[in-house]
């Protein structure tokens, strides 16, 4: 690690964030800290590398002094490890750091490959000359965003549990949905049962959570575990512009869109941001990615665009009411605090179904999970998988996990794959050796002791056959989780709520509706609460459209309150 000359390590002062660059050319190497070191070395530690084996030494030795990393720069073409490598493998150990790869005009398409394999958030064609115009601008965004994102302390939660227990995968799970990282430690390992000890807690009272400031917190409900990890959970007022309810897609373009076009925005999530789409390991039909994005890396940009268009995020908020209160729409919540808007999004998505199948229910969280689940790809590895569904979720987890697994299989009730998937899956599928679908299959009992030791299977004969499986994975289909709205808001048989054209019957308004005018498009029978996303009735379920309709509701508002 080469530190420039003119910005020394200052002991007893406050870290400043530092700027890496990884170049073999020890020319192209001067010059780029040359240029960093003349626009950002005031507040800035310039550090260089000559190979990415250096630059990741350089990572370690930087978080083990724990100095922050803010930004990194690393050359494409480097002999033994080329930059997309050192940018992949340096995510583990600065994951917050904002990524930029340096190329050529020749490797623009390995560039543009590695934005969407490896999150890559810019590229920098050599030479970069005049700086003022090529470098400076992308480096300050990067800056800007790595600022704007969760503090660094995050990195030090501890979480210590059992490997069987359905808390501590909820635990695992929420904080890994909302990019929050963390340590895991086992009761079963040496350190777990130093930090028990110290804790004053026993293998009893697991899940626990170690956050920065060495406060444990005990089997924490998730509010409780939110606020330990430094999450948002209380509005920072008591009236907005807009409230968006549900972090899935639409929900984050609906409070993208907001914050950008200058509405006080507050999204509201129960859990985590991305819904169902979140917990995707690969979406690989969305525009713009090419290669594919995991729905965890497309949650966390758009949060990351949210928050800095100024919208807060708000988790571990469970939306239990809604009120029309004159002009103002009111949000109550479950634990009996409320907050109130001029306008309301609803994107509240769908939630899976349960599994019915006997003993499901108990080893839920200890065999069988409900979503990708992808904290458990490593305890995959040489593991026979069984997937449950026939839809495009259930088949990215079914290629996701057939990276880990010796086996695959894909449970489908239905005759064949085809009216239910989209077809690019089904030629994926079709194209890995270790993938198996079995159709006309239904699970009808699961059994286990600690964890899932068991499936039972019927094909569509009849038969019952069992077999041994410790992951199962569920993806059975949706349902709307609407029925708070019952008695306020119309909605169809199934629990989708009505909006716009739907909501006219032989060409009269819904009863009640205090208008002159008719609904708008995504409007609900209660003027200014707007609909989007896959919890709207006669909705297209894909992830482009809620996104679309997350942005298009927002217009919408914009014309509701020009009326008021």
């Amino acid at each position: 690690m080469t530190e420039t000359p003119d910005v020394p390590a200052r002991p007893g002062r406050p870290a400043r964030p530092v700027l890496l660059t990884v170049d073999d050319d020890p020319n192209v190497s001067r010059a780029v800290a040359r240029d960093l070191r003349r626009r950002y070395g005031g507040d800035h530690r310039v550090v260089r590398a000559s190979s990415g084996e250096e630059g990741l030494a350089a990572l370690r030795e930087l978080t083990l002094r724990g100095e922050p990393v803010a930004v990194l720069l690393a050359d494409y073409r480097m002999p033994q490890m080329n930059g997309i490598e050192f940018l992949e493998q340096a995510m583990d150990l600065v994951p917050r750091a904002r990524r930029a790869l340096l190329t050529a005009y020749a490797d623009t398409d390995a560039a543009i490959q590695a934005i969407n394999l490896v999150d890559v958030d810019h590229y920098l064609l050599k030479p970069w000359d005049p700086p003022e115009e090529k470098l400076y601008p992308v480096v300050d965004a990067m800056v800007e965003t790595w600022r704007a994102s969760p503090d660094t302390a995050v990195q030090d939660v501890r979480l210590v549990g059992h490997r069987w227990s359905a808390p501590s995968f909820a635990a695992r799970d929420f904080l890994a949905r909302n990019a929050v990282p963390y340590r895991w430690y086992s009761v079963d390992e040496p350190e777990g049962r130093r930090l028990l000890a110290a804790a004053g807690a026993g293998p009893d009272d697991v899940p626990v959570v170690v956050p920065p400031d060495g406060q444990p917190v005990l089997s924490p409900t998730e509010a409780q575990l939110a606020a330990a990890v430094g999450l948002t959970v209380e509005p920072s007022t008591d009236f907005y512009d807009l409230v968006v309810v549900g972090g899935g897609p639409a929900g984050l373009g609906a409070a993208v869109y907001g914050a950008s076009e200058g509405l006080r925005t507050v999204l509201v999530e129960r859990q985590a941001t991305g819904g169902q789409a979140g917990q995707s390991s690969r979406i690989e039909n969305y525009l713009g990615f090419p290669d594919g994005v995991s729905g965890g890396q497309l949650a966390d940009r758009a949060r990351r665009q949210a928050t800095r268009f100024g919208a807060e995020v708000l988790t571990t908020r469970d939306v239990s009411a809604l009120e029309a209160r004159g002009s103002a729409r009111v949000v109550h919540f479950a634990d009996g605090g409320s907050i109130a808007a001029h306008a309301v999004v609803l994107a509240t998505g769908v939630s899976y179904r349960q599994l019915d199948a006997e003993g499901a229910g108990a080893l839920t969280g200890r065999g069988v999970y409900y979503g990708s689940a992808l904290t458990e790809a490593a305890a995959c590895a040489g593991q026979h998988v069984y997937v449950v569904g026939g839809a495009n979720s259930a088949g990215q987890s079914a290629v996701f996990f057939s990276r880990h697994a010796s086996c695959v299989t894909l449970l489908v009730r239905g005759p064949s794959l085809e009216a239910s998937m989209s077809h690019y899956l089904i030629e994926q599928l079709a194209q890995l050796p270790n993938v198996v679908v079995r159709t006309g299959t239904t699970v009808v009992a699961t059994r286990g002791g600690e964890h899932l030791e068991e499936l039972e299977l019927r094909d569509r004969t009849g038969r019952v056959d069992t077999v041994a499986a410790g992951h199962l994975f569920v993806f059975i289909g949706a349902a709307p989780r609407t029925d708070w709205l019952d008695g306020v808001l119309a909605r169809d048989g199934r629990g989708f709520v009505a909006t716009g054209p739907d909501l006219l019957v032989d060409g009269q308004r819904p009863a009640g509706w205090p208008l002159q005018r008719d609904p708008y498009f995504l409007e609900s029978s209660v003027p200014g609460v707007f609909v989007a996303g896959d919890v709207r009735a006669q909705s297209v379920k894909r992830v482009a459209s809620a996104v679309g309709e997350g942005a298009m509701a927002v217009t919408l508002v914009h014309r509701y309150l020009e009326e008021r």
